[in-house]
């Protein structure tokens, strides 16, 4: 764990799928601990800007220099939001701009955001 003075800890999460860097938004104590998390990212879905389709068709996570990567099918919630399954995890995103026609349900894309707009929160089964 790191953390920035009077700033959020940065943790290592890792799972099934790859590992990343993200805010750590849970008691400091249970750092070092498995945990069940949900993920929060305070970016919108972007299409063309930090969203495209995917090359492969399997789930990752990962990193790019100061960004999270995450590959994962994304569905339309109609509302004009999005959901992100990366593995068994599922995100939610807004949109920014309504998706392309490409953009179907279970498309497989990129999604790219800057490391500092994903925080993890803990969550008991």
């Amino acid at each position: 764990m790191r953390q920035v003075l009077g700033g959020p800890a940065t943790v290592r999460v890792r799972s099934g799928v790859g590992a990343a860097v993200a805010l750590w938004c849970g008691d400091p104590t249970d750092v070092g601990c498995e945990h069940h998390v949900e993920w929060t990212v305070d970016e919108d879905v972007a299409w063309g800007g930090n969203t495209w389709p995917a090359a492969l068709s399997s789930p990752t996570l990962g990193e790019d220099g100061g960004q999270i990567v995450f590959r994962g099918r994304l569905n339309l919630t109609g509302d004009g939001g999005a959901v992100l399954e990366v593995a068994d995890t599922r995100i939610l995103f807004d949109l920014a701009d309504p998706p392309p026609p490409v953009a179907f349900n279970g498309t497989w894309v990129e999604v790219r955001v800057a490391r500092n707009s994903v925080s993890l929160w803990p969550y008991l089964l």
